[in-house]
This record gives C-alpha cells, sequence and structure tokens, in this order.
C-alpha cells in the first residue's frame, strides 16, 4: 500500500496551492473536494437522492447541483446536515480508496479539507496541516469568493480551531501572507515523506 500523507488545513490556508508545489516534485494527489463533486454529477445516484429529498429547486437547469441552495440547507439545519453526511461520505470514501490503491507511487498526497473534522487521521500514515492566522483565512477567502465576512466566519466556526489542527499535525507548513519560500519547504517535506514511504515498504516486505 502507497505511503499516504494526509494534507489539511482551514478554508483559505492555501491547501491547493501547497498541493500544487507537491504535485510539481510529481507527487500524485487525491483530493477529496475533486471527488466530493464527482460524486454528485448529474445522473449519479446521490444526485438522483438529493433530488428527491429537496425537490427539482436543489438542480439547476444544467441538470447539476445548485450547490448555493444545498449550502444553505444544511448549514441552517444539522438533521439535514447529517443526512447529506450519511448519503456522500460513503461514497467519498470508496473511490478516494479505490484512487489511492490505484497510485504506484512511493507516497500519495491526500487532501483532506475536513480530516479533523470527520475524524479520518488515522486512513493516512502521516499529517501535514496547513496554518495561517484566522484573520488571514477570513481576508483571503473574501477575496477569493466574494462572500461576506459573516459567511466566513460562520464557516470558520463550523471547522476545527487552528489549535486542535495542529495537536494533530505531524508537519506544519505556515503560509502567511508575505511568504514566498513556500516550494523550499515543500522540497524539504517531499525529501522527508520519500524517506518515510521507503522505511515503511522496507518493514512490509
Amino acid at each position: 500500500m502507497t505511503y499516504i500523507v494526509a494534507l489539511t488545513g482551514g478554508i483559505g490556508s492555501g491547501k491547493t496551492t501547497v498541493a500544487n508545489e507537491f504535485a510539481k516534485l510529481g507527487v500524485p494527489l487525491v483530493d477529496a473536494d475533486i471527488i466530493a463533486r464527482t460524486v454528485v454529477e448529474p445522473n449519479t445516484p446521490a444526485l438522483t437522492a438529493i433530488k428527491a429529498r429537496y425537490g427539482a429547486d436543489i438542480i439547476k437547469s444544467d441538470g447539476s447541483l445548485n450547490r448555493q441552495h444545498l449550502r444553505e440547507i444544511i448549514f441552517s439545519d444539522t438533521a439535514e446536515k447529517q443526512w447529506l453526511n450519511s448519503l456522500l461520505h460513503p461514497l467519498i470514501h470508496q473511490e478516494t480508496q479505490k484512487q489511492l490503491q490505484q497510485i504506484n507511487s512511493s507516497y500519495a498526497l491526500w487532501v483532506v479539507p475536513l480530516l479533523i473534522e470527520n475524524k479520518l487521521s488515522h486512513l493516512a500514515d502521516r499529517t501535514l496541516v496547513i496554518d495561517v492566522t484566522p484573520e488571514e483565512q477570513i481576508l483571503r477567502t473574501i477575496q477569493r469568493d466574494n462572500v461576506s465576512e459573516e459567511h466566513v466566519a460562520n464557516i470558520l466556526k463550523s471547522q476545527v480551531s487552528r489549535e486542535n489542527r495542529l495537536l494533530h499535525a505531524d508537519d506544519v507548513i505556515t503560509n502567511h501572507n508575505g511568504e514566498s519560500n513556500l516550494a523550499d519547504k515543500v522540497a524539504v517535506l517531499h525529501q522527508q515523506y520519500m524517506t518515510l514511504a521507503q522505511q515503511k515498504n522496507r518493514k512490509s516486505i
């Protein structure tokens, strides 16, 4: 089994930016957000179930999921959020495992925004946390998504705290505004992960 490094961080921390730096070094990526989108593409069983529960308004004219409308529903109703999670999480997990098993490389980077929240850390060999301040998260997300500060603050409340996330970290990359050595940090960790993966492979032989 491929050595798995789980990359996580709060909204606006720069997970995609860091993941892309690993990808430049040839590291295969398995992205939970991308998988979450594929399991609700038009004509999938999951999208059919969502439509049956919430009505035709949950589907856009092009047949795709109206994500904004769905977010509004589950954000205001814990029971609906639990229903959606019970539908999607097994599908996302199944596809994640499938993709990881197809990788033929020393190690893979598994990008999981809600790794801690969904208690998935045990599925990875190592956890890498991208760390920024809450103020940076709010500013970046407002600029990126053109949303209100209140909206971002509510998302932050729904995620684990910065302190809690750092408690789960084996490694940390800071990605503060103005830092320019991200590629160097990634390169150092890449070498470390290559070594750890080789050590694990030797033990399993």
